[in-house]
This record gives C-alpha cells, structure tokens and sequence, in this order.
C-alpha cells in the first residue's frame, strides 16, 4: 500500500483469523503496518507466532475456529487484553487437496469428473466445519464483543466458487455460499448496533490452498482473458478497504475479486 494508508488503523485493535499464512498473514501484515494492533490467530500456532513476530504490535493465539469454545476463548482473552476488538478479518478456511487431485486426474484424461458418488461424510463435515460452521462461530463471538460498544468492522473471505461453481467441488462451494449467506444476514442485523459485515470474494490466489492445487486445474483457473492468479496482498488491500472508514456506506456487500474471470 502506498505511504497514504500509514495510520489508518492507528489504535485499532484487530483480529485476524487463518493469519499463519496465505491471505490471513497478508492482511495481518497490512493492518499492522497501517497503525493496528493486531492479534494473529490460526489453527497452527507456531506459524501464527511466526507471523506476529514479524510485527512490531502483535501477538499469537492458536486458534481452530471448528471449535467454538476455542473461538469464544479467543475473544475473551482479546477483551482481557485490549478491553475491545474494532476489526475483525476472518480468513480461516479449508480446501479438500484429494477431491483437487480427482478434478484435475479427470481434466488430463479428457473426461467429466466424477467426484460426488466417492465424496465421503468426513470430507464433506470437515470443510463445513472449518469454512461454514467457522464463520458462524467467529461472527457471534465478534458480535457478543462489538455490540455492546456499538461500533467494529467485519470481513469475511469468501470465494468466487459460490457463483462459479466448480464441477466435483460440491462441498467447498456449498461452505463457501453458505459462509456469505451467514454473513450478510448478520450484516443486515449488526448494522443497527453500528456493527459493519462484509465479505470479500476472491479469485485464484497464490496461497498455500492454490500450491497444492495440481497443475491441470492451476491452469484451468488462469484462462485467458483474465489477470493471473491474485496475490495475497492483493485481497489484503480489498479486506483492509471495507474494514477502513472509507467503506462506511457498504454493509453485507461481497466484493469479487476474481481479476475479471467472471461477473455477477
């Protein structure tokens, strides 16, 4: 971001979900070097102390957002902290590597892929766990911190995928659409309370999902026509714009950021 962002979040206490890495980190990153204090959370604690020890005001609590005890934990320990969350970053979430690798087996092989009928219940449960029941379980906990105070931002990340479909990707598409749904029917309630929710919706990105996504659907994804495969600094900019003063008026917006693969 350019020197004009410096401060934005000056005072700020945020939270940032999914931050060990990927999109997460980038925007951990961002809100600290525009002023905020930053909490850095993910599933993986040692690569969420790494990235707030980047940080020149941050600190690391492990955190799987399945988990709701854990999520409300969390929030408590950030009130103990800080007294207050302003902003909140939601990027945790999960894709499924195996049904990835059956997509692109049948794009090599010139076929349809035939993913849903081998589609086990674990597979399906633990992608809406973490990317629908997640969202859920940090959207209240952020409420029950934020309304009292009447005021915070929200973000959640999406993707794309909710309205371009991937064949043989049921589930993640299904978290995902489910995920926005949750998010703008809290936005529509949060807004009396001076709570803002919004959700952004990327595109392929160069994260750690899109390394271990095979080379046949890597390729799939950046067709021609569109901007490569976004960075995660990119989305960062787009969730710090509708978590900034500046995106006052949007309110259960999802912005698709998907370097121009499709419109909505």
């Amino acid at each position: 971001m350019g020197g004009e962002h410096a401060g934005r979040f000056e005072g700020r206490i945020a939270l940032v979900t999914g931050a060990g890495s990927g999109i997460g980190a980038a925007v951990a990153r961002r809100l600290a070097a525009q002023g905020a204090n930053v909490v850095v959370t993910d599933v993986d604690g040692p690569a969420a102390e790494a990235v707030a020890k980047g940080l020149s005001r941050a600190h690391a609590l492990a955190l799987d957002v399945a988990e709701p005890a854990q999520v409300d934990s969390v929030f408590d320990e950030v009130l103990r902290r800080h007294g207050r969350l302003d902003v909140l970053v939601h990027a945790a979430g999960v894709d499924d590597p195996v049904a990835k690798e059956w997509i692109a087996e049948a794009l090599v092989a010139g076929r349809s892929p035939e993913v849903t009928g081998r589609l086990g219940d674990d597979a399906w449960r633990r992608v809406m766990r973490v990317n629908l029941d997640g969202t859920f379980h940090v959207l209240r906990a952020a409420l029950r911190v934020m309304v009292p105070r009447r005021s915070g931002a929200v973000v959640t990340v999406g993707s794309s995928s909710v309205f371009d479909t991937q064949a043989g990707y049921p589930h993640y598409a299904a978290s995902k659409a489910g995920a926005h749904a949750v998010s703008q029917s809290v936005a529509k309630e949060a807004i009396a309370f001076g709570v803002r929710v919004n959700t952004v919706a990327p595109g392929p990105t160069e994260t750690g999902m899109a390394a271990r996504t095979p080379a046949a659907l890597r390729q799939g994804f950046a067709g021609p026509g569109a901007r490569a495969y976004a960075t995660p600094e990119e989305i960062a900019d787009v969730a710090l714009f509708l978590v900034s003063e500046e995106a006052a008026n949007l309110v259960g917006a999802v912005v698709l950021a998907n370097g121009g693969r499709f419109t909505v």
